[in-house]
C-alpha cells in the first residue's frame, strides 16, 4: 500500500512533511500509552519504596505500623521496631512435644528459676500443648493454660483428663486479651509465645491488670543475637528488644537468667505505675 505524503515550500526553499490525515490519531495513541505507561511505572515504583504509617500521628491507642514488604515469616505488622511472626498452627503440635526440646531448651532448669510457691496462681499464656503447663501444675496451686487456638486447649483437656490433673484450666483467649481473672495472677509465664502476639500492646496491657500487686511476668525467647541457634529470625528476640517492648507497658526486669542453652529468661516485676 502506498501512502500519499505532501510537502510544503517555505521560502527559503526547505519543505515541511505533512502526515496523512489517517496517522495522526495512531501517532496519538501512541503517545497516550506511553503516558500511561510512564504513570504506572511511577505509581508502582512508589509502592515499592514500602510506605509506613507513623504511629506517633495516629490515634493514641495506634501503636503499629502495616509494611506491604515484610517477611514471609511475618504478618507485616510491626511494633516498635519488629515485625510480628505468624502463629504456629495447631497443626505444628507435635513440634511442641519434640524429645530434643528437652536437650535443647532445659525446661526443668527454667522451671527451676521461676522459684514457684505452692500457693501461687500461674498463667501459661500461649501454653500450646501444656507442656510446661503440667510441670508447674505439680508445684502450685492453679494453672490457667491460656492459647487462641481451641485445638490446643482441646489437647491440654484431653491431657489434663488422661492424667487426672485438676488444677489446670484452659482459657479462650483472643489476639487482645488473655482472658484472665483481674488481681490474681502471681506469674505469668510466656515461652517462645510473646513474639507472635498479633497485638502485643493491647494483650500485655490486659495481662497486667490479671497480676496481683508483686506479679511477675516472665518472657523466655530464643537469643537472635545469635545466628547459629537454628530458629527462623522473626521467631527469636534479641533482649534489648523484650526490654523495649516490656518498658513501654511500665514492666522493668527484675532478674536476668541467660543459663539456658539458647534462649533469655527475664523476669519482670509489676510496678506501682502498673
Amino acid at each position: 500500500m502506498l501512502i500519499k505524503t505532501d510537502f510544503f515550500p517555505v521560502p527559503d526553499g526547505e519543505f515541511i512533511f505533512s502526515s496523512p490525515p489517517f496517522l495522526i490519531p495512531m501517532l496519538f495513541k501512541q503517545k497516550f500509552f506511553l503516558i500511561v505507561s510512564f504513570l504506572i511505572v511511577v505509581f508502582c515504583g512508589f509502592g515499592l519504596l514500602n510506605f509506613t504509617y507513623d504511629a506517633s500521628v495516629l490515634a493514641p491507642q495506634q501503636y503499629y505500623q502495616i509494611r506491604s514488604l515484610h517477611s514471609r515469616d511475618g504478618i507485616g505488622k510491626f511494633y516498635l521496631g519488629r515485625e510480628i511472626a505468624k502463629v504456629m498452627g495447631h497443626q505444628e503440635m507435635l513440634w511442641l512435644e519434640r524429645p530434643s526440646r528437652r536437650f535443647t531448651e532445659k525446661p526443668d532448669d527454667l522451671i527451676t528459676a521461676l522459684h514457684l510457691k505452692p500457693t501461687d496462681l500461674v498463667a501459661d499464656i500461649g501454653a500450646g500443648t501444656g507442656y510446661l503447663s503440667f510441670p508447674m501444675a505439680n508445684l502450685v496451686e492453679q494453672v490457667f493454660a491460656v492459647d487462641v487456638q481451641p485445638e490446643m486447649l482441646g489437647a491440654i483437656d484431653f491431657l489434663a483428663e488422661e492424667n487426672q490433673v485438676k488444677n489446670v484450666t484452659t482459657i479462650l483467649a483472643t489476639e487482645t486479651d488473655p482472658k484472665l481473672p483481674i488481681n490474681a495472677i502471681n506469674l505469668a509465664l510466656m515461652v517462645d509465645a510473646y513474639h507472635e502476639f498479633s497485638s502485643p500492646r493491647e494483650m500485655m496491657e490486659n495481662l497486667v491488670k490479671s497480676l496481683k500487686p508483686d506479679g511477675r511476668v516472665v518472657l523466655v525467647e530464643y537469643r537472635r543475637e545469635n545466628p547459629l541457634i537454628p530458629i527462623k529470625a522473626l521467631h527469636k528476640m534479641t533482649r534489648r528488644q523484650v526490654e523495649k517492648e516490656m518498658a513501654a507497658i511500665g514492666l522493668l526486669p527484675e532478674e536476668i537468667i541467660e543459663t539456658l542453652p539458647q534462649q533469655h529468661l527475664i523476669i519482670f516485676q509489676k510496678t506501682n505505675s502498673n
